[in-house]
């Protein structure tokens, strides 16, 4: 019987595997992955036995998780390899190979995920059992995999007891099955059943088509085809459905399906000209057309398709339709570095699935006393998942905005609404090849919000002289109509500015959010994740020189801030000199904010004026301040101006290679947050993260002003 008690202590490896080939084990090891790096920045990996180099799932978790593990080590030998041991000395022999070339990686890390075998002409006797013993070898807790496709459910359900019982009984401590690919339709019920008959949890995966199906320049290298037009970007849309075309142009419209690749003769201009003018109409966005006969269409339907719909990829092949078709069908894609959206839906489909929580403790990886920039942000999406929100992104035809509300809604991050010219917005993620289909999409100049939102800001902006009429054309600018949504609680938090200065950004938020009760104005914080620690800075981007009181307001409001998304607030008053040591009007503001912040309130830890390098480094702080709870330990560094701030966040980014989150406002009633005009699609994704966290502690609904 199984012991959950057997293995005590901390886990050192994770060991992943299956029963058979094709149970689609990537999502699972990727999930795995991205779970043990939220508990720790030093996670390796190794997979015992390989085919042939490069590992291209090695090379992806290792881009994605920036390993610092060279390829050669994070593999024990080739299957070939293996084989002969196996013939000439036996599995003993095999096997102290493998453990042996596991611990000489191991030793550089925490944790280690091992990738078992993957049962696909390997030539080996008892795959099973070699990864059972290999597991038991290494002490590592094990996640066996049962793959759906093709299977009844009832089969499932039998695999899945089967190939648990099977690990079981040769020694394995597994602490969890992962049933993978199953029907969509019988996935409930699997999972149900499999609940009552396993004594550890099973999570069950539906199959997701979009992670089996090949991107068009896949496609193309394996037919031979020569790309006709087409950009990157097109080129690496998913092929999730095959439309053929023959019929007339009404009847073969009618066949077009979301994300599906055309594949038609190169001389039916009249298909390619109407399949890439629904593509430009959003109706349905295809992934692109296929040519076969190798007929190439003329250059001037050429220039026409180009213009239709640029960056949609036409690709011409040699072969007619039939023997394409019979190609087209027998490919499949794998997740790696060059398919960034794939990983994307696979996590997504991972965390709505797998009760992370629960899998984590399981796994009883210890967490890290450092917090790498990657685990911060990992715990940033967690939170904002763990009670969904509603975003609204003003900017909504913005190319980095459309690829950071595809990884957002693919993750299960939050809830979006984009703002724009709904036409406008579809064919730009059409042409861009991102699905924004869970998106909610409002023009606010056609928006029936339009009338009630001309209304309250009317009655808002009463006493300077706003009357509705005036009010009808204010409100149809993307920022004053987010802002207005998250203040009548159609939106819960706004994130704004990859385009729009920050003075566009945030007014309308002064103007119809307001400040807190209890802030006397609005700041900001950057949060500084070096490589073992987040640093919060405040305030780097609103105030330009605050005085005493302002600045004790900002201390305050940062700690909250600190301690809201984890750090524990030790608050250092920046200035140029430490203690008493220094006098003059700068460093007596400095002294004076501290003063306040001690009286008003005592339980926070603060220390000022202090210099960066005395409130960061213990070395000089046991100098200069002997005995402070703050120097050389403190997390809030308050800087006396922005000047100051502003350049030391950008010194800081650029000489310590630290990752600068934020800017993140802080004092408003419910959260609006502004990017800077050079945020990437990343740092997009994790302000909307800290978007929706900051609105899961914020009040309701406001009701419009009485007269």
């Amino acid at each position: 019987m199984h012991s959950m008690g057997r293995r005590a202590g901390v886990t050192r490896s994770v060991y992943v595997t299956g029963i058979e080939r094709g149970d689609g084990r990537q999502v699972v090891e990727l999930g795995i992955m991205e779970l043990l790096t939220r508990q720790t920045g030093r996670v390796g990996v190794y997979r015992p036995l390989l085919h042939d180099a490069p590992d291209r799932l090695f090379d992806l978790l290792k881009a994605r998780y920036r390993i610092d593990q060279d390829a050669a080590a994070a593999y024990g030998m080739s299957y070939r390899e293996a084989s002969a041991i196996l013939a000439e000395k036996g599995t003993d022999e095999l096997v102290s190979r493998l453990v042996d070339r596991y611990h000489r990686v191991a030793r550089d890390y925490e944790v280690m995920l091992v990738l078992g075998t993957d049962y696909a002409e390997t030539n080996l006797p008892d795959e099973l059992a070699l990864n059972a013993r290999l597991a038991n070898e290494l002490g590592a807790v094990v996640v066996p995999v049962v793959g759906g496709t093709k299977h009844q459910a009832e089969a499932v359900r039998a695999e899945a007891r089967n190939a648990y019982r099977a690990y079981e009984s040769l020694g394995c401590h597994v602490v969890a099955m992962v049933v993978n690919r199953v029907a969509a339709q019988d996935r409930d019920v699997i999972a149900e059943r499999l609940a009552a008959r396993l004594p550890v949890p099973c999570y069950v995966l539906p199959d997701d088509k979009s992670l089996s199906a090949p991107t068009v320049a896949q496609i193309t290298r394996a037919l031979g085809g020569e790309v006709l037009l087409g950009d990157e970007a097109g080129l690496a849309r998913d092929a999730v459905d095959f439309v053929f075309g023959g019929a007339m142009l009404p009847n073969f419209l009618n066949a077009l399906t979301p994300g599906c690749l055309v594949v038609t003769p190169g001389d039916r201009s009249d298909l390619l000209v109407g399949a890439l003018a629904a593509h430009t109409s959003g109706t349905p966005p295809i992934a692109g057309v296929l040519l076969t006969l190798n007929e190439r269409p003329t250059e001037e339907v050429l220039t026409l398709a180009s213009k239709l719909a640029p960056g949609t990829p036409v690709v011409s092949v040699a072969g007619n339709s039939f023997p394409t078709a019979a190609e087209l069908f027998s490919l499949q894609s794998r997740l790696n570095s060059a398919t960034p959206r794939k990983l994307e839906t696979a996590l997504g489909l991972f965390e709505r699935h797998v009760d992370t929580g629960e899998l984590r403790g399981l796994l009883s990886v210890a967490r890290s006393e450092r917090v790498t920039p990657m685990m911060f942000e990992h715990e940033l999406l967690e939170r904002a998942r763990s009670d969904r929100r509603r975003v609204v992104l003003p900017e909504g035809t913005e190319e980095r905005v459309l690829r950071a509300a595809d990884v957002v809604l693919r993750r299960g991050v939050c809830d979006l609404t984009l703002l724009g010219e709904e036409q406008a917005i579809l064919k730009k993620a059409a042409d861009l090849g991102v699905d924004i289909s869970g998106a909610q999409l409002i023009d606010p100049a056609t928006s029936p919000l339009r009338e009630g939102f001309s209304e309250y800001y009317a009655q808002v902006r009463a006493h300077k002289g706003m009357t509705v009429e005036l009010a009808a054309d204010v409100v149809t600018d993307v920022n004053y109509f987010g802002t207005l949504m998250v203040q009548r609680g159609l939106a819960d938090g706004m994130v704004s500015g990859s385009v729009h200065s920050t003075a566009a950004t945030i007014r309308p938020a002064f103007e119809i959010i307001k400040t807190k009760a209890e802030a006397s104005i609005v700041s900001s914080v950057f949060f500084m994740c070096l490589a073992d620690r987040v640093l919060v800075y405040g305030d780097c981007a609103v105030n330009p020189d605050p005085n005493a009181e302002q600045l004790a307001d900002i201390a305050v409001q940062s700690a909250t801030t600190a301690a809201a998304f984890g750090v524990e607030p030790r608050i250092a008053m920046l200035s140029y000199s430490t203690g008493t040591s220094g006098s003059g009007a700068d460093v007596d503001k400095v002294r004076k904010a501290t003063e306040l912040v001690r009286a008003q309130h005592p339980d926070l830890q603060i220390e000022g004026p202090i210099q960066y390098d005395a409130a960061v480094e213990p070395s000089v702080a046991a100098t200069k301040l002997p005995g402070s709870q703050v120097a050389g330990r403190a997390t809030v560094l308050i800087f006396p101006d922005l000047n100051t701030g502003n350049n030391t966040y950008k010194a800081v980014q650029r000489s310590a290679g630290a990752v600068a989150v934020g800017p993140v406002l802080q004092g408003l009633r419910k959260p609006v947050n502004d990017l800077s005009r050079g945020a990437l699609v990343q740092d997009i994704v994790t302000t909307v993260a800290i978007t929706a966290i900051q609105a899961q502690g914020a009040p309701g609904p406001v009701p419009a002003p009485t007269a």
